[in-house]
C-alpha cells in the first residue's frame, strides 16, 4: 500500500479498515489510559504528536477520549503520503485534529516541540538509518513522552493473523500487507538492540511491542 502506484479503491479500503484493525490489534485506549492520559491536564492543553498516522483513526481517537475526559488536547497528525493525508483530512475533518504532510524530521527543523510523541506500526517499515532518524527526531520533539507502538514478531502472531483476516477484508491491503508487517516486525530484544540508550521496550498484548523514551531534566 505505501508503493506510489497502488490500487486506489484497494487504498481507500485499507484505510477505511484500519479502525478495526487497530481496535483489535494496537489496543490504544489501553495505551492511552495507562501512559499519556496521566500526563493530561484538565486546565492547560497537552500537545501530542502522531507521526506516520496513515487514515488518521488513532490521533482521532485519541482526541475524542481527552474530549470525553474533559482533558485539552491539541492534536497534529502527520504522514509523508498525501494520500493518507487526504483521506484523514476528509474522514476526520471534525475530529479537532491537525492533519499535515511531513516528516518528522521537517518538524524537527522547524523546532517544534510536543508533550507526546506518538506512531503506531511504523518501526518494521524502516531501514537501520531511516530507524535511527525517527528516534532521534521523536527524543528531540517530545518533552515528555514518546512511545512508537508496534507489531511483536512470533509465529503465533502470524498464526493468529492468518487465519482471523482469511475471511474478512477483501478488496483491500489489509491481509497481504499485514502479514508482510509481521514478518519484518521486531521481537522485543531485537528492538532493544537497535534503540539507543534512554529508550525501553515494553511488551502488551496482543503481540505488541512499545518503545518508550521519557527526556530527562534539560534534555535538548
Amino acid at each position: 500500500m505505501d508503493k506510489p502506484d497502488a490500487d486506489p479503491a484497494m487504498l481507500e479500503r485499507t484505510y477505511a479498515q484500519f479502525p478495526l484493525v487497530n481496535r483489535v490489534v494496537s489496543r490504544w485506549h489501553g495505551v492511552y489510559k495507562h501512559s499519556i492520559r496521566p500526563l493530561l491536564s484538565p486546565t492547560s492543553t497537552t500537545t501530542l504528536l502522531d507521526i506516520g498516522c496513515g487514515g488518521g483513526d488513532i490521533p482521532a481517537a485519541l482526541a475524542r477520549w481527552a474530549a470525553r475526559d474533559g482533558l485539552p488536547l491539541h492534536i497534529t497528525a502527520i504522514d509523508p503520503d498525501h494520500r493518507a493525508i487526504v483521506f484523514a483530512r476528509t474522514h476526520h475533518a471534525g475530529a479537532g485534529v491537525e492533519f499535515r504532510q511531513a516528516h518528522s524530521s521537517a518538524l524537527t527543523a522547524e523546532g517544534e516541540t510536543f508533550d507526546v510523541v506518538i506512531s503506531n506500526h511504523m518501526l518494521h517499515h524502516l531501514t537501520p538509518e531511516e530507524l535511527a532518524g525517527l528516534l532521534a527526531d521523536s527524543a528531540h520533539l517530545a518533552r515528555g513522552l514518546v512511545v512508537h507502538s508496534d507489531i511483536a514478531r512470533s509465529p503465533l502472531a502470524y498464526g493468529l493473523f492468518w487465519v482471523g483476516t482469511l475471511p474478512f477484508f477483501p478488496g483491500s491491503f489489509i491481509r497481504r500487507d499485514g502479514l508482510t508487517s509481521i514478518r519484518r516486525s521486531y521481537t522485543p530484544g531485537e528492538l532493544r538492540s537497535v534503540l539507543p540508550p534512554g529508550w525501553r521496550v515494553e511488551s502488551a498484548r496482543p503481540a505488541r511491542t512499545l518503545a518508550l523514551f521519557t527526556p530527562g531534566p534539560g534534555h535538548v
